[in-house]
């Protein structure tokens, strides 16, 4: 099993990554602050003196604008592949009175910020329901249904996952590698040095082996998808501490 297409989506544009707005006939793109909403909807924490407020204004005529929100992966690690780039887009509206209370609640579950406490004075929050999204990777593009992506979840790990593959590599790093060695049935004095977890998800581990120049890449799937980090660990520690899954299995 692996994310799909939709769920990569979600992730990209949970609020984790740094994003760009592109507005309809407006000057830009704009940095903005976003997070989305248990239904995917994006929020936008905007100052009210600034560009992008200016361009988020609408006209003459016009309810809310029109607006793609651009968001590229980085890679958690040296040699990490990435995920890709995301393009969502909508018609923006600003928020007041109790819709924008209701999202700043929303805004302050997937990112904390004392910002929100001066919204309505010096910051709006503005949000846009997804009516488009595309998934870019390695020069091709792919169309995410909505409904697909309104109904996916984010990957719980991707918040923590160059702490994940930090810990994995400073403090696990015999053990992840006998027990990589083992899956992928490579021997102990493999050219290139051993092999390292490169990406991990909550369905399972992209892993880097091969000499330098001639490096490969192998998925490693887990028994059941993981629902969050304390899952994780229980899942990995009798992977990696083969004692400990012995212990286990003869109870």
């Amino acid at each position: 099993m692996r994310p799909s297409p939709a769920e990569i989506v979600r992730t990209l544009v949970a609020g984790r990554l740094p994003a760009l707005a592109h507005l309809a006939h407006r000057p830009g793109p704009h940095h903005v602050r976003h997070v989305t909403d248990p239904e995917g909807r994006v929020l936008l924490l905007v100052p009210v003196v600034s560009d992008l407020a200016a361009a988020l204004r609408p006209a003459d005529g016009e309810a809310d604008v029109a607006l793609v929100l651009d968001v590229l992966d980085l890679p958690p690690a040296a040699g990490a592949p990435s995920l890709g780039r995301a393009w969502v887009s909508g018609w923006a509206a600003r928020l007041d009175g109790d819709e924008a209370r209701r999202a700043a609640l929303d805004f302050a579950a997937a990112e904390p910020t004392g910002d929100l406490l001066d919204v309505g004075t010096r910051f709006h929050l503005f949000r846009f329901e997804v009516v488009e999204a595309r998934w870019e990777r390695a020069d091709s593009v792919r169309r995410i249904d909505p409904g697909a992506y309104a109904e996916a979840e984010p990957d719980p790990l991707h918040p923590v996952e160059a702490e994940l593959l930090a810990d994995l590599a400073d403090h696990h790093a015999d053990q992840v590698a006998g027990y990589l060695r083992r899956q992928l049935g490579l021997a102990d004095d493999n050219p290139g040095g051993p092999p390292r977890v490169v990406r991990i998800d909550r369905y399972g581990m992209v892993v880097a082996y091969g000499r330098p120049g001639a490096r490969r890449r192998a998925r490693l799937a887990f028994p059941q998808p993981v629902s969050d980090h304390a899952e994780l660990a229980r899942l990995l520690h009798p992977m990696l501490c083969r004692h400990a899954g012995a212990s286990e299995r003869s109870r």
